[in-house]
């Protein structure tokens, strides 16, 4: 399984040990904004470059607006920067047919799709008919609103062989997690401060302290066995 990090802000890019390699950085207009960037080109810009020092092999970059020219104008620039910046680019789109002379604009660019905001089989199976290469449901958000989130997760897996890939977004459980990875998805996406926050772990860090103790009873035992009385 493929592990992103949901961040716009490239301080947070770097985790802690125990966290698994980061395969990239998922964006959205809201995480640019909260990382104090402007959702712009410069802005986008700045990202690439970030990413490239931080070598980070893939960005996920979402477009703000349903315009065809202003996405041919962006991908002219963005896509030079970030052959130069050695990051690989896939752009990010709402699961929503206004969206789709977008989507035909960005396949033409040869760059990667991702269909954000998924929500239910019909939309699971627009989306594979466009041609996506990646699908993202919110998954916290879906279990928000009473969904039968696995009912969908599971179909996402079963056309991951036709070539659309789950990118399962937002995860904030570990069990919600250990599900995805069991149910074979491709990819997640975490906030930072959850990947750290599960480098270690209570338990482990008990049975680590009981083994120490042991250790010691253990070897002073041995000691005291061979101190002449």
């Amino acid at each position: 399984m493929k592990f992103y990090l949901d961040s716009a802000d490239a301080r947070q890019w770097a985790l802690s040990a125990g966290c698994p390699p980061v395969q990239g950085v998922t964006t959205n207009p809201t995480l640019v904004m909260q990382a104090g960037l402007p959702v712009s080109l410069a802005g986008y810009l700045k990202l690439v470059a970030q990413a490239g020092e931080a070598r980070l092999p893939e960005l996920m970059l979402q477009l703000p607006r349903a315009d065809v020219g202003e996405a041919a104008q962006w991908l002219e620039v963005l896509l030079p920067a970030a052959v130069q910046a050695r990051v690989r680019l896939t752009i990010k789109l709402p699961c929503h047919p206004d969206w789709q002379p977008v989507l035909r604009e960005v396949q033409a660019w040869g760059v990667p799709t991702l269909l954000t905001g998924l929500s239910n089989p019909v939309q699971l199976l627009w989306a594979r008919a466009q041609g996506a290469n990646y699908v993202a449901p919110y998954v916290g958000r879906l279990q928000a609103d009473g969904r039968d989130v696995w009912a969908l997760i599971e179909a996402c897996v079963a056309v991951q062989a036709d070539g659309l890939q789950l990118l399962a977004a937002s995860i904030k459980s570990a069990d919600v997690l250990s599900r995805l990875i069991a149910g074979g998805a491709h990819a997640v996406t975490v906030r930072p401060e959850f990947a750290a926050s599960l480098a270690t772990d209570p338990l482990t860090l008990a049975a680590m302290d009981q083994f120490d103790r042991d250790v010691q009873t253990s070897q002073q035992a041995a000691l005291q066995q061979l101190t002449p009385v």
